[in-house]
């Protein structure tokens, strides 16, 4: 049987991460993927993701993001290709509102340059915006996107020169510890075993870690390309990136790049909750009226001809904040998952943070906002 120092479970942003990491550390590394590499399954497709140091969601994950963007720069920079594009950004709604009040505090706490606008100001600066009378915008210089697939690809490119082993399309079935402290997986296509084991099965990860059964939910999201009728308020360098309290929701959106359109999604979609498995990944026109409720709301000039439909995964806590951390009673396997639809931007600073944990048992990182245990009550 082939024995490795570490198995990672899931190589989409989390894993593809820690794989690298492993392997730039010398660890005899074994990857394994239900799906292709990268796929359009699960949570880390759809071209880019956003990043963004002005966090509303909290505090504590700002130096995670200092230490992020540090390591998104290392990663394009070894891989040869631009993965991270500053585009600056804007959370936007009430002025009471989560987004802004959580974006400010953010700001305050960390020393982050900022500047709060009215929705006129907005407007004035970014066009493409049409903010409600009475909302506003709190603009952080350093936020942008990361190029999601083209990072895992990356990531799986470089682990695999520096020998790591890559197997897709062979899900785990099952794993358990064996006498020795260390772990036995069983996949589709055979059984391997290492000293430690990663889990960052995303929104399967409730199949793999029984604890998370019930409070990893699995969420259909639906994200949208739409052809402006002012294409000029939406291209790179003149659209920021941005969040956005509406009465339909909070949306999230991009400046058109890499595909055509204007990209537009709404956070909790139309709230459909699953296992993985069942939900479905064929957008239908309610998915697409969704979404045009927001354009018509506050992207009026992004409201034209649809592009592109596609479904992704979040997988949600009850706070919404991830989880990470070792098992209890079984420190050789950790768990990197779930990330409640905000965790591609951290994937570099996670691989990190899961090599420290599978080979050290402690991070320097503050990881006490992840822990599982706080899920028990």
């Amino acid at each position: 049987m082939a024995h490795y120092d570490v198995i990672v479970a899931g190589i989409g942003a989390m894993g593809s991460a820690a794989a690298l990491e492993l392997a730039r550390r010398g660890q005899r590394v074994l990857g394994l993927e239900r799906f292709d590499i990268p796929h359009a399954m699960g949570s880390s497709h759809g071209i880019n993701r956003i990043i963004r140091l002005a966090y509303f969601e909290h505090p504590l994950y700002v130096p995670l993001l200092r230490r992020a963007y540090e390591l998104w720069r290392e990663t394009e920079t070894a891989f040869g290709e631009q993965l991270l594009h500053i585009t600056g950004g804007l959370d936007a709604g009430a002025p009471d509102g989560r987004v802004v009040t959580g974006s400010l505090a953010a700001c305050r706490e960390h020393d982050l340059p900022h500047e709060l606008m009215d929705a006129a100001e907005t407007r004035r600066r970014f066009p493409g915006y049409r903010l409600a009378e009475g909302q506003v915008a709190n603009y952080q210089a350093d936020a942008g996107f990361v190029m999601s697939e083209r990072a895992i690809i990356a990531h799986v490119t470089m682990a695999m020169a520096r020998g790591a082993e890559i197997r897709a399309r062979e899900p785990i079935l099952g794993w358990e510890p064996t006498a020795g402290g260390g772990v036995r997986v069983t996949t589709a296509r055979g059984t391997y075993e290492a000293d430690r084991l990663i889990l960052s099965t995303g929104a399967w990860i409730g199949d793999h870690v029984p604890a998370l059964a019930r409070l990893a939910v699995p969420e259909r999201q639906v994200l949208g390309w739409f052809q402006p009728k002012a294409p000029e308020a939406f291209a790179l360098g003149a659209f920021p990136v941005s969040i956005v309290e509406t009465r339909h929701g909070s949306c999230y959106q991009f400046p058109v790049f890499g595909v055509p359109g204007f990209k537009i999604g709404l956070y909790n979609h139309m709230r459909q909750h699953g296992h993985a498995d069942s939900l479905s990944r064929e957008p239908t026109e309610a998915d697409e009226q969704a979404l045009r409720r927001v354009l018509a709301e506050v992207f009026p000039d992004a409201d034209g001809p649809t592009l592109a439909l596609r479904c992704c995964l979040f997988t949600n806590t009850p706070d919404e904040h991830f989880v990470v951390d070792t098992l209890p009673g079984l420190p050789q396997v950790t768990i990197a998952s779930p990330c409640s639809g905000h965790g591609f931007k951290f994937a570099s600073v996670m691989g990190e943070i899961l090599a420290d944990l599978a080979t050290r048992g402690a991070s320097r990182h503050d990881l006490s906002l992840f822990r599982l245990d706080r899920l028990a009550a």
